[in-house]
């Protein structure tokens, strides 16, 4: 954390309560040496409908409350606070769009927190003041302007200042790649957009996987798939707003990251099996949201989305329990070759990108060997049956259909071992 002057030295951390279409204040937030610490407001205590921010972290109580080592600040905070395409625009509008985008050491917690969009994710905002709300908002932008704006800082150009309050707007939704909020009538949409790094159409790929995850029977968020300036743009439809008669309701989330009880350093600690045991006491319905959590697991190996770390798993948080949000950033990640590793642990500590690790720990989701299976064959046949209708709605030609077929759709890799218990599904599978 730096200790430049221009840096704020708190924040006040207001919450959208369950229903609520207006938030409160619930406390504040400040720098203290190398980490953070969290106060409630006696105000907010004092409220009959106040709910933890998450618990056990952010308990409803009074007095500091410091984030527990070697965390520097609560998880449930941090998963409010912009991701790394957020830091981008944000240090790329600090320093005037002069080559500052890649700049983050050089700003602290507070400051992404306080110069981030106040439409983010979950149902926290970040303001300098206790007494009054003032969102961080733009008015609604067209996809071409946004997109326009996307690729300016993704190459490092200046923006223009309507454009950067515009693209300012989308700063708090989590990820890496750029991106940006609109709104169309009673839904909110978070627009992705292609970057100058792509070496394929990241865009469709995501799209199609999205599409065969619903196809296969997964809860997952609505995709849809736009065009503006000749590019691709993914339109995913947020479930943490609903539409009501005097403005939006927030549904406050938490990452698995959070529910692990890790930060970004300790990532790749992060595991399937863990967060199987969380459910398993921590879930509304356990039973059922385990064998969800399978099969997307599953999935994820099947269409080669290797980026499933644990920001990208949530769960609503209602106060009390816990319940599994629709999967999202099903995104099939670049791949040349066989091999490939899961951004969480699958079984113990082996991550590689086989259905046969998942198999080894279906017990731990109370999964027999026979169910397990099943999972897998279903979607597999999915896939296969869906596959070149999905493709036709994204538009994608032949020559992109052969680079995603069985290099990051349904990769041998993934089959090695128990080829002989799922050869009904994978004996007729088409060549590239």
């Amino acid at each position: 954390m730096t200790s430049d002057a221009a840096q704020p030295g708190e924040a006040f951390v207001w919450i959208w309560l369950p229903g609520r279409t207006a938030p409160v204040v619930a406390g504040r937030i400040h720098a203290e040496h190398d980490h953070f610490v969290f106060t409630y407001g006696r105000s907010y205590l004092a409220r009959d409908d106040a709910i933890p921010i998450y618990a056990p972290e952010l308990p409803l109580r009074r007095g500091a409350i410091v984030p527990e080592p070697p965390l520097e600040i609560a998880n449930a905070l941090r998963d409010a606070s912009p991701d790394a395409w957020g830091r981008r625009v944000i240090a790329h509008r600090l320093a005037g769009g002069h080559g500052g985008a890649n700049g983050f050491a050089d700003l602290d917690e507070l400051t992404f927190m306080l110069r981030s969009g106040s439409d983010r994710t979950g149902a926290l905002d970040f303001q300098a003041s206790p007494g009054e709300y003032v969102p961080r908002e733009a008015d609604n932008e067209t996809l071409e302007r946004l997109l326009d704006s996307a690729d300016r800082v993704d190459r490092g150009l200046p923006l223009a200042p309507d454009l950067a309050e515009a693209l300012q707007h989308g700063t708090a939704i989590g990820g890496a790649r750029p991106k940006a909020l609109i709104r169309d009538g009673d839904a909110k949409y978070v627009a992705k957009f292609s970057s100058s790094t792509d070496t394929y159409s990241v865009v469709k790929a995501e799209f199609i996987a999205m599409r065969l995850a619903a196809l296969s029977g997964l809860n997952v968020a609505q995709v849809s798939l736009a065009r503006a300036m000749n590019k691709d743009v993914l339109l995913i439809r947020r479930f943490d707003r609903e539409r009501a008669a005097n403005g939006w309701t927030r549904r406050a989330m938490v990452s698995a990251l959070t529910l692990l009880g890790l930060d970004e350093r300790m990532a790749a600690h992060a595991s399937y099996e863990a967060l199987a045991d969380i459910v398993r006491a921590r879930f509304t319905d356990p039973a059922e949201t385990l064998s969800d959590l399978f099969a997307r697991m599953t999935f994820n190996i099947l269409v080669g989305n290797t980026d499933d770390h644990a920001r990208n798993h949530a769960a609503f948080w209602d106060g009390d329990g816990l319940t599994l949000t629709p999967a999202y950033d099903i995104c099939p990640q670049s791949r040349t070759g066989r091999e490939a590793s899961q951004a969480m642990q699958i079984h113990g500590l082996e991550r590689r990108s086989q259905l046969s690790l998942c198999l080894a720990a279906a017990n731990k989701f109370l999964l027999s060997e026979e169910r397990a299976l099943a999972t897998m064959a279903d979607q597999v046949t999915a896939i296969v049956a869906n596959w070149q209708a999905v493709c036709s709605e994204a538009q994608v030609n032949d020559n992109d259909q052969r680079l995603m077929w069985r290099r990051q759709f349904l990769n041998g890799l993934a089959f090695e071992g128990l080829e002989s218990v799922l050869s009904d599904a994978i004996v007729s599978l088409p060549n590239a």
